[in-house]
């Protein structure tokens, strides 16, 4: 039992529950926050962030896999695209899985299992991964990797309950930051494997993540609680999907997260196919983007909490379309330095979106919590209902955002297979950029009446 964690939360009330199981959270108490709340909440921040580190990791394990496989094992730059696509649709899907896994088993208890479950991807790729392997074995081990995908979106539904209004922004933006990085350290692994070892030694990158998921398993068994008051009910999820602030947020995560893991699982393959990199040239440039892209990240939250997620959110689609006019020219020029400081900078506009895109999503309930209690409601239900409903909105926009990296790896594949080139692809993405752009003015930045969910996103507050 782990009453020592329950009385420390609760004020000094025992919990007869078997578990870390917490039973009082209110982290929007001042008092409560200062004396115990902030220092379990950065606690289980931490070790939340380094399974979703490995899960990130996993997901993405494929985008170096296919550094590895040369002409020996006779597969198209199609095949490769295709088996780089596959982990991001799977998990795309289960992300919504995953987010109602924390409601019904706890935040520890499913963050234990979703780690432990990553051993099932990485023995899988360590027995396949080699020349004479068909196409068909090799997208349905990737498929299995999709299953470090959903481990964002339960991550980032539970630690948002863990967290004060007024510090989501940069909570919810080093949780993911910190996952985020698991794309970039994954391609760092595997450069170093290509440069010592060389390209037939693939599994050298699996025998450094099986030990690392048995770690971060363990963390999680013994430094993470569940917050009993983290139980939604079954219908939160049917009823915001009600909502259209849902399906707008969702929406514009498609063209920041979606960017973010689309391009990070397709850089290496377009500097192999366009510029006629080596493998081991590709992987030394490939880890550049993630790896900015998820610093941005919590940079993003940050300066939505202070200036506003809206606008944040804005100026990040209007710079990441600049980025994009960038990129087609430097394809057309055939220009590999230019390319890769503007694809570079995509990530980086990417990472800074992701962080301000899911600041507005709990801001868009707090002002509809706000509304509610002044027109009598409790506040205490207000607020539980708010945070039920954001949560659950964290895990929507997660899945649907995801499948913007299917999208944009899909554009890829058809770009290069009917022009031999990316330039029709990101012509698409530019079009999309200035939707979204379009979209975060229309509705959180004209003047909107208080209780609908975007009044306040464009106050520094939101």
């Amino acid at each position: 039992m782990s009453t020592a964690v329950a009385e420390e939360a609760g004020g000094g009330r025992a919990v007869a529950r078997r578990g870390r199981w917490i039973e009082h959270w209110d982290p929007e108490d001042p008092e409560f926050w200062a004396r115990t709340g902030a220092r379990i909440a950065r606690r289980n921040l931490v070790f939340s962030i380094l399974a979703e580190h490995i899960g990130f990791s996993i997901w993405s394990l494929w985008s170096v896999m296919v550094l590895f496989m040369g002409p020996e094992y006779g597969l198209t730059a199609a095949d490769k695209f295709l088996l780089v696509s596959t982990p991001t649709v799977v998990g795309a899907v289960l992300r919504l899985p995953y987010t109602l896994a924390v409601s019904r088993f706890g935040g520890r208890n499913w963050t234990v299992f979703s780690a432990a479950l990553l051993l099932v991807p990485a023995a899988l790729a360590a027995l396949v991964i080699q020349p004479g392997t068909s196409l068909g074995t090799f997208v349905l081990v990737a498929a299995v990797a999709g299953v470090g995908g959903g481990n964002f979106a339960s991550s980032m539904t539970n630690i948002n309950m863990f967290f004060p209004e007024h510090r989501k922004g940069w909570a919810l933006g080093l949780n993911a930051g910190g996952g985020n990085l698991g794309v970039a350290v994954v391609q760092l692994v595997g450069l170093l494997v290509l440069g010592t070892a060389g390209a037939a030694t693939p599994r050298l990158v699996l025998w450094v993540y099986l030990p690392l998921i048995v770690v971060a398993a363990l963390c999680s068994v013994f430094f993470m609680d569940n917050l009993a008051t983290g139980r939604s009910d079954t219908r939160a999820m049917r009823e915001v999907v009600r909502d259209p602030h849902c399906w707008v947020m969702s929406f514009l995560y498609i063209g920041t997260f979606g960017s973010f893991i689309g391009y990070g699982f397709a850089f290496g393959l377009v500097l192999q196919t366009q510029f006629g990199r080596t493998p081991l040239q590709a992987a030394a440039l490939t880890f550049l983007g993630p790896l900015l892209g998820s610093v941005s990240r919590p940079l993003g939250g940050w300066l939505s909490d202070r200036l506003g997620g809206a606008r944040v959110t804005l100026a990040t689609f209007a710079l990441m379309a600049l980025g994009t006019v960038g990129a087609i020219v430097a394809s057309s020029a055939d220009s590999l330095a230019v390319f890769v400081a503007c694809f570079v900078a995509l990530f980086v506009f990417s990472g800074v979106g992701n962080g301000s895109t899911y600041k507005m999503i709990p801001a868009i309930f707090q002002d509809k919590a706000a509304a509610a209690v002044a027109a009598g409601q409790d506040r205490a239900e207000a607020v539980a209902r708010a945070r039920r409903l954001s949560g659950a909105v964290i895990g929507i926009a997660g899945a649907v955002g995801a499948l913007g990296g299917l999208f944009i790896n899909l554009a890829f594949r058809s770009s290069f297979a009917t022009a031999s080139s990316g330039v029709p692809a990101f012509v698409g993405f530019l079009v999309f950029y200035a939707v979204c752009f379009a979209l975060t003015w229309a509705v959180y930045l004209r003047s909107a009446p208080a209780g609908t969910g975007a009044a306040r996103l464009a106050g520094a507050g939101g």
